[in-house]
């Protein structure tokens, strides 16, 4: 508790040294949580499942107050910037998106309840899976070196890997798992690569000291920092499903379990990104005329690829995997900004995106009806008779992923285009429009199924609701609204965290 608590002396000191465990008080209660139910799991195999779920449940809340605690912690004078060697950075920025997936993270444990419970599946290594899993995307965030950025996405990656293919009785499940995971590999390989080339130009993994370095030698950074730049945007690219680095997302999504589709839509992309923004934004920064023209590039190609084939899919979990790939284009609009304002964006984006997406595939997992029987896009005509409650919410979160007003999905991608039009980015700008209009199409017809269209059978099976179910639904779109409404509830907080400290 002594070093828990311990404070680092002021100004000069060697704070790196000291052995602060607070900043990565979250993640040690996540894998402490993770441990105990699989221990808890193996004494007690005749366990009630809501008991397992309850325990994932306390273990987020757990550790989303010890985050919330940070919050108060880092802006208090005397405290450190990085511990544990300048390996895991405190700052505000780590502790807004620590939040955000840990409450992606307890949406994903109530859905998955639900799912696993209709679908029969319910085994107990699958919590302690989602933990870890969680535990390497709030690592991500607050990782002030290259070498814990690679630990932290093998810690998502491998968790997730094993629960894209949980369902052992679906052949697409098992084939999904295994694409996901012979191409994570090689995007591993990638970024490796990128840490060798980066640490052959600057002589260090960490963060400030890559961008020391490389600010030393601005005027020729040099073959070796650039490949190695390359090389890191392309292991980031795959993690956030980014063409051509796309090609694992639509099996994965569809393969997997949809409550483990939600959630890893939701928690990898907001984990990815947040990475993502904080290697670019502070070490690589000295290269930012050399990378801004590769992630323009990227975002352009990434919202067109996305938003054409997302057209031509006819089951609504591919064309929703189609769709998170035109998503990550937007975001990208922000992250080629470069600026502040940018990152703020960007910040905005990933609030805004897990809530539309976990609600998304709440709903298709109700509609599906016990396991994985009824993800056809046929199965949505006449969805307005059967369960208006499920289509309105489902209208609502395709009209904000689409980027309708008054929603949340509205605000984030005006965020995102206004930031590059001050930057000067108005041509990708304008291919971003013309994407979300075509993007807007498939949206649509989702919803022209549910409100105009007779059923395609007679006898279709009856939706369960439950109190989770319906919490689980109400809790996003309601949020969908609000940040719709009044997006400055967030602004304050986005103010400051969005000072990346390294």
């Amino acid at each position: 508790m002594t070093a828990l608590l311990a404070q680092a002396p002021g100004p000069g000191s060697t704070q790196g040294l000291q052995l602060v465990f607070l900043p990565i008080l979250p993640e040690l209660i996540l894998v402490g949580a993770a441990l105990a139910i699989m221990l808890f799991d193996a004494l007690y195999p005749q366990r009630h499942h809501a008991s397992l779920v309850l325990l994932s449940l306390a273990a987020i809340a757990l550790a989303a107050a010890a985050s919330l605690y940070l919050w108060i912690w880092i802006g208090e004078p005397g405290h450190p910037t990085s511990v544990l060697g300048d390996m895991v950075l405190a700052d505000r920025y780590a502790v807004f998106f620590r939040v955000v997936i840990l409450g992606a993270a307890a949406l994903g444990v109530l859905i998955s309840a639900h799912y696993l419970d209709r679908a029969d599946e319910e085994r107990g290594e699958y919590y302690p899976l989602l933990l870890f899993a969680t535990a390497g995307m709030t690592l991500i965030v607050a990782a002030g070196d290259l070498i814990v950025v690679f630990l932290a996405l093998e810690i998502l990656s491998l968790s997730l890997y094993l629960l894209t293919g949980f369902s052992f009785r679906r052949l697409t499940s098992a084939e999904g798992s295994m694409k996901y995971f012979l191409l994570g590999a090689f995007s591993s390989a990638f970024f490796l690569y990128g840490i060798a080339f980066v640490y052959g130009t600057a002589g260090t993994t960490n963060l400030s000291g890559i961008a020391a370095s490389l600010t030393g030698t601005l005027q020729s950074p040099g073959a070796l920092a650039l490949i190695g730049a390359g090389l890191l945007a392309v292991g980031f690219c795959f993690k956030v499903s980014a063409v051509p680095f796309h090609m694992w997302a639509p099996d994965a999504y569809q393969g997997a379990p949809t409550a483990v589709t939600g959630f890893m839509a939701a928690g990898t992309k907001v984990a990815a990104f947040a990475a993502f923004v904080r290697v670019f934004q502070t070490a690589l920064v000295p290269l930012i005329w050399d990378w801004r023209p590769f992630v323009w590039a990227l975002a352009a190609i990434t919202m067109v690829v996305g938003s054409v084939l997302a057209i031509a899919q006819k089951d609504i979990k591919r064309m929703l995997a189609y769709s998170s790939i035109a998503q990550a284009g937007f975001i990208l609009v922000g992250v080629s900004a470069a600026t502040r304002q940018g990152i703020e964006s960007v910040m905005f984006y990933l609030v805004a995106y897990p809530i539309m997406v976990l609600g998304a595939f709440t709903v298709v997992m109700l509609v599906s009806v016990r396991g994985e029987r009824n993800t056809s896009l046929a199965s949505y005509a006449g969805l307005a008779r059967r369960s208006p409650f499920l289509a309105a919410t489902l209208t609502w979160f395709l009209l904000s992923l689409a980027g309708i007003p008054p929603t949340a999905g509205f605000i984030a991608k005006v965020g995102v285009f206004t930031a590059a039009m001050q930057a000067g980015e108005w041509p990708l700008v304008l291919i971003a429009v013309v994407a979300s209009v075509v993007a807007v199409f498939f949206y649509l017809r989702v919803i022209v199924l549910m409100y105009m269209q007779d059923p395609a059978t007679a006898g279709e099976p009856e939706i369960e609701h439950t109190p989770l179910t319906s919490f689980a639904v109400v809790v996003p779109a309601f949020l969908v609204l609000l940040f719709g409404v009044l997006p400055g509830l967030v602004a304050r907080f986005l103010d400051q965290a969005s000072l990346i400290k390294f």
